[in-house]
């Protein structure tokens, strides 16, 4: 088993986490202490999903968390795109991360299925 920091996914989830922390910074107030928390909760739960998924036996189950992790944190970057909070340039780097990270949590569960 690869210790959990080692792995590609985790270091660019954590650095999705990075940057949504610097981003969360630049919101207006409103929004800051409320989809700003809930976008870093996501984000930190997706890690941690990764992190199990990694140590545990129950590989699938936890990717798939992971995933539904992605999903809502892509739902919350489009709100705050809506809501002006974020700029285009910004959106199209979080997006390009957050689906490189996808790809990677689909490769991850068809290895695993493919290894049952």
């Amino acid at each position: 088993m690869t210790m959990y920091y080692n792995l590609p996914v985790y270091k660019q989830s954590y650095d999705l986490l990075l940057d949504i922390f610097k981003l969360t910074k630049e919101f207006n107030r409103e929004y800051k202490y409320t989809i700003g928390e809930e976008l870093k909760k996501e984000t930190t739960a997706m890690i941690i999903n990764i992190y199990r998924a990694n140590s545990g036996n129950d590989r699938v189950r936890h990717v798939a968390s992971a995933r539904e992790n992605i999903e809502v944190i892509r739902l919350l970057i489009r709100l705050l795109k809506d809501l002006k909070q974020i700029q285009v340039a910004r959106i199209a780097r979080l997006n390009l991360a957050i689906e490189e990270l996808s790809k990677q949590l689909t490769g991850w569960v068809n290895y695993s299925k493919m290894n049952r």
